[in-house]
């Protein structure tokens, strides 16, 4: 049995699709080392280290996630191919997470023991850690054919569940970052398609615009209420950095943009689609 390595196909055929996505999966991590020889996070980098490792990995899941839908709407269905390498990469980076936080924490494992079980943050990172080991470990073509398609399926729709469990992990970080509720608003946009495409909606772009803006809504929401019970901020300031712009832009209007820009890509597609057809017809 001859090793398909992770740029070449099952006929082991040379990929680019596959090896520019290998390439970009260690791109945030020549970003992380580069800070630290640089001494941009500080006198104690393993703090900056640890914020940036975690962000890493919830956005590699994110981006595991977002390949169906990308599929669904866009017809972009090579990216099947590298679904499973984007997976994988959001648990090797959680595992660089989990060990530069035990360095944070000087190895102290008892102290982290503690921590684990009596911290509810870090109670939903070691459930969710523990479901992204359980689907890693059967992500191989072996462990498909041996729970067939309806299990395999079955256990791997916890992704969803075990990628909430990392947002909130993440919303219950002791400070305050947008990117907090920029992977909120991704979650909830994910979430919200894959409802819609159980209806059968998941291509339709009226639809999917109204996804935008409820998800963007509900971005907007939940900071303001977030920020206001977490941190005792006035619900006036929060909202109005949604109109100033001081701190960059918000969350919110990311998760507007984004949204509203698939949904005109859905909406070109179909437009697309539809004009062969037409022109089809009228030669008949």
């Amino acid at each position: 049995m001859q090793l398909i390595w992770p740029w070449q196909e099952r006929n082991r055929q040379f990929s680019w699709l596959k090896a520019l996505t290998l390439a970009l999966m260690f791109v945030p991590a020549i970003w992380l080392v580069d800070q630290v020889v640089n001494a941009r996070f500080g006198p104690v980098p393993l703090g900056g280290m640890t914020y940036w490792s975690g962000l890493e990995a919830l956005a590699f899941l994110m981006a595991a996630l977002a390949v169906t839908p990308a599929m669904t709407i866009f017809g972009w269905h090579r990216l099947l191919a590298v679904r499973r390498m984007i997976g994988v990469t959001a648990l090797a980076y959680t595992f660089a997470h989990i060990v530069i936080y035990f360095a944070l924490r000087f190895w102290n494992f008892a102290s982290i023991a503690h921590e684990m079980l009596t911290r509810i943050s870090l109670i939903l990172a070691l459930i969710a850690t523990i479901g992204m080991i359980a689907l890693g470990a059967t992500s191989l073509d072996a462990a498909v054919r041996q729970m067939g398609s309806r299990g395999w399926q079955k256990l791997h729709n916890a992704i969803y569940v075990i990628a909430g469990l990392a947002v909130v992990h993440y919303l219950l970080s002791p400070d305050i970052y947008a990117e907090q509720y920029l992977m909120s608003g991704i979650y909830v946009w994910l979430v919200g398609w894959r409802v819609l495409n159980r209806y059968g909606l998941g291509t339709n772009a009226g639809t999917l615009a109204l996804l935008a803006v409820a998800s963007a809504l509900f971005t907007a929401a939940l900071e303001v209420a977030w920020i206001w019970a977490y941190q005792n901020y006035e619900p006036s300031e929060i909202i109005s950095i949604y109109f100033t712009f001081a701190l960059g832009i918000p969350p919110m209007w990311t998760i507007l943009g984004l949204g509203l820009v698939i949904a005109l890509g859905a909406a070109g597609r179909q437009a697309l689609q539809l004009k062969p057809a037409g022109v089809e017809a009228r030669k008949i």
